[in-house]
This record gives structure tokens, sequence and C-alpha cells, in this order.
């Protein structure tokens, strides 16, 4: 549950990070200057931008609760957790890849490189693609060797974790398969925020799929976490 609480704790900070970078938290009615100096410009937050931090924060918090569950669960006496595929360290490896391909894309989009984002988005898309065939090698290696998830509650939490995350990447591969699309029709300008807010889904992707393999890989899950934060105390 400490370790929970630390994660929540991080996800809230990061948020007021991020709203604080967006210049939500200041109060225009203290600022100097006459009141007819000009026009009011208001703050200009894209609408999608601000829907994809909506539906990050959402999945984010399904994601603690989700890990909540998986802690509290494992304490229980009849948890048997199934060996851990070395095949996940590779498929961290593969999204690691595509999110330094899609950091590459906003970088040649702001360029005004169009043949270089195209590549990126491609090099993206297709690592995306490897890590799903990756998880599903994975879950066939466990249930060739009888790990089901109807055999034991921790064999069905790892199905469910793996399931949560591949739906979400999926999501992502279809928006950046459309901005691929696009990018053959339409200017390049136009299509830089897509590209960023593909980016920034995918490095929403990477850090969850780390956590989640973190928890996965080391049991009991945030053990490691706790201790490293209870370690200047001590």
């Amino acid at each position: 549950m400490t370790g929970t609480l630390l994660l929540f704790g991080g996800l809230v900070a990061v948020a007021l990070w991020w709203l604080s970078r967006q210049g939500l938290a200041t109060r225009p009615w203290l600022e100097a200057g006459p009141l007819d100096d000009g026009p009011v410009r208001p703050i200009s937050i894209p609408a999608a931008k601000l829907g994809l931090w909506m539906f990050m924060a959402v999945a984010a918090t399904l994601l603690v609760l989700l890990l909540s569950a998986y802690s509290m669960r494992m304490e229980m006496a009849d948890w048997s957790p199934p060996p851990r595929p070395r095949l996940l360290w590779a498929n961290t490896v593969v999204l690691l890849l595509a999110s330094v391909a899609l950091h590459r894309a906003v970088q040649a989009a702001r360029r005004g490189r169009r043949d270089a984002v195209a590549s990126a988005l491609m090099l993206g898309g297709g690592a995306g693609l490897l890590f799903l065939l990756g998880q599903l090698l994975a879950w066939r290696e466990l249930a060739g060797s009888g790990y089901l998830p109807a055999n034991n509650p921790a064999d069905a939490f790892f199905y469910l974790i793996t399931t949560f995350h591949g739906l979400h990447l999926l999501g992502g591969l279809v928006a950046l398969g459309r901005t691929g699309a696009s990018l053959r029709q339409a200017p390049l300008a136009r299509l830089q925020l897509s590209v960023e807010l593909c980016a920034s889904y995918w490095h929403f992707l990477l850090a969850a799929w780390i956590l989640l393999f973190f928890t996965l890989a080391f049991s009991p899950p945030f053990d490691w976490l706790v201790a490293l934060c209870a370690t200047p105390f001590r």
C-alpha cells in the first residue's frame, strides 16, 4: 500500500508540473498593468492535447487501481506467480526503440522534414507491432507450460496486466496509422500537433510498461521502490 501511495503521489506531482508548464496556474487578475492596455489573450491549449492528457490521467488512475489490487491479492496464501518469460526484457527494449523513433519524428516535423517524419513513424509503428507480437509469444510460452488464467490468481493477473497495456498500445497504433496516412496529403505544419500527440502517448505507454514490467518481474511489487525511498531516512 505504501508503494501505491508513492506511485499516486508521483502521478499527481507530474500532473501539477505539466499544468504549471501550460500556464494554468497563473492569476491574471494579479498582474500589473492598466486594464485597457489591449485585448486579453486567452490561454491557448489545443483541445486535442488537453483531451489526450485527460485520457492518460484516467488510464494512469486505472493502472494504479490495477496495481493496488495486484499488491493486495498477492498477500493471500494461494498466490503462486508464474515464471517471467525472458522475452519480456526484449519487448521492453523494443518499446523503448518505438518511443525513441516517435521522439525523432517530432524533431523532424519541427524541422519540416517530411521524409524523416514518415520514416520515424513507420519505424515506431513497426516496433509497436513487434512488441505486441512479442507479448503474444510470451503468452504462448506460458500457456504451453501450463500457466493459464484459470489455474491461479497470479496467472490471471499476468494476462490481465499485459492485456490492459496491449489494448492501450493498439489504440496508439491506430492513431499512429491515421497520422501516417494523413502525412501524404495534409501539409506537414498541420500534422505537427498530431505527431507530437502520438509521441506523448507512446512515451506514456513506455513509462506504464516499465512500471508494469517491474511489478511482474520483481515480487513482491514496489518493495524495491519503497526500499529506495526509505534509504535516506535510515
